[in-house]
This record gives C-alpha cells, sequence and structure tokens, in this order.
C-alpha cells in the first residue's frame, strides 16, 4: 500500500470516528432533552462543521472506492473548495467558539478531532496527495455558492424555530443587521480563503492520478 492511499485511508478513518462519536453523544442527548428524532437529526446536521466533516469522509471515499456516484467529490475544485472550507472551520471555532464551552471527556475529543485534526490532516492531505487543478479563477464563487446555500438554510429554519447553529446568527437575539454583516465577514474571509486554494492548486505540483 501506498503512502497516498495509507493517508487517504488514516483520514477516512479519523473522520468517520469523529462523526460517529459526536453522533453517538449528541443525539441521544437531544432525545434526552425531549427533542424527537427527527427533529435531532435535523439539528446535527444543521451544524457546518458536521457537513464539513462529512463531506472529507466522501473525498477520501472517492479515492478509495471507485463508485461513480462519488464523482463530484474526486474533482480539482472540490477538493480545492474543501482545503479552504475547513481552514475556515478551524479558525472560526479557534477564535469565535472555543472560549464559549468547555467540553469534557469523549466530547473534547470528538471536538479536538472534528474542529482541529480533520481540517490539518485534509490541507496537508490535499497540498501532498491530493488530485488538484486546473481549477480557474472564475470557479471562486461557484466554490463559494455551498456555503452561502447553507447559511440561507440556516437562517430559514432559524427564522422559523428560532434556533441557530452557531451563536452570531441568532437573529432572534442580535437582529438581522449584526448578523448580516457577520455573514458578510466570514462570506469575504471564505472567498480569500478560496483563492488562496486556487494559486495554491497553480503552484503547487500537479496530481491528476
Amino acid at each position: 500500500m501506498n503512502a497516498k492511499r495509507v493517508l487517504t485511508l488514516v483520514g477516512f478513518l479519523v473522520g468517520a470516528a469523529a462523526l460517529i462519536l459526536q453522533f453517538w453523544l449528541s443525539i441521544p442527548a437531544y432525545l434526552a432533552n425531549g427533542v424527537p428524532l427527527p427533529a435531532a437529526l435535523v439539528r446535527f446536521f444543521s451544524f457546518y462543521t458536521i457537513l464539513t466533516n462529512l463531506t472529507l469522509v466522501l473525498i477520501y471515499l472517492s479515492d478509495l472506492v471507485p463508485w461513480g456516484w462519488l464523482g463530484w467529490f474526486r474533482t480539482a475544485t472540490t477538493r480545492a473548495m474543501m482545503a479552504s472550507v475547513m481552514v475556515l472551520v478551524m479558525v472560526f471555532y479557534h477564535f469565535l467558539l472555543s472560549g464559549i464551552w468547555d467540553p469534557q471527556g469523549l466530547s473534547k475529543i470528538a471536538d479536538i478531532n472534528l474542529h482541529y485534526v480533520t481540517p490539518i490532516l485534509y490541507v496537508v492531505w490535499w497540498a501532498l496527495m491530493g488530485r488538484r487543478g486546473p481549477v480557474a479563477w472564475p470557479a471562486v464563487p461557484v466554490m463559494l455558492l455551498p456555503s452561502l446555500i447553507y447559511l440561507a438554510y440556516v437562517m430559514a429554519r432559524g427564522a422559523m424555530i428560532n434556533e441557530y447553529p452557531y451563536p452570531i446568527l441568532e437573529a432572534h437575539k442580535l437582529g438581522y443587521a449584526p448578523v448580516l454583516l457577520s455573514i458578510l465577514m466570514v462570506a469575504a474571509g471564505l472567498a480569500a480563503l478560496l483563492a488562496i486554494a486556487v494559486f495554491a492548486d497553480k503552484t503547487l505540483p500537479r496530481r491528476n492520478t
């Protein structure tokens, strides 16, 4: 087994284990608080961290198996996008969220894995081993679109049930103007990271196979 496959397998296993652990911790906690199972599942999959880490697992899986339905996860654009997104996940969590709660035990293990280990591991994998190029500059708005769709979804859901996955999105408490400003700042930051990823894609050696 070559080094690329080993690192891909490690990324897949670490990511899948972290997601399974977080699922095992979160769903029973939601149910214990009276949240019905369908609503608990929707709440769990409304976190950007969960969705992005799930995407990483599918990217790794697309390199390990030849299944046709994983084609989108094999594209250079998707993989460059996720390198930027995972840096955003790590930076956003570290500076804006890590100080407002203190997980313990297994929750801390899941927390560290989902917000630090999997982002770093993926960026290293993408830079050294992942399929790249060519990714054109006009792809930046396209790569930004999934995150904007996510934000539109959580804001619409929050407006209906007054429940938001992250404090900076709590429009029912903060008002829509401050929340919109926060969204624009995060979107601008992600756009900058996406541009860096495109530049890296053009600079780093090609790996098309």
